[in-house]
């Protein structure tokens, strides 16, 4: 969700967490990762393997892409 843009409340939302959860969670993806923002968290996902860059992940769960 945050490959798709997704703010932390909207992601808190979909996934029954709070905001603050997710934020601290985010946080610590960076931390472990050793990224300096969100940019560079996807920047290293994608790296890693973890996107698969022929569909975007909103049109899984029903969000209308713009694209």
């Amino acid at each position: 969700m945050l490959y798709d843009g997704f703010g932390d409340a909207a992601i808190g939302r979909r996934l029954g967490l709070g905001h603050r959860t997710v934020q601290r969670r985010v946080q610590r993806l960076m931390s472990g990762w050793g990224v300096a923002g969100r940019v560079a968290l996807g920047a290293r996902a994608q790296q890693m393997g973890l996107f698969d860059d022929s569909h975007s992940h909103t049109a899984q769960v029903g969000v209308r892409s713009t694209a």
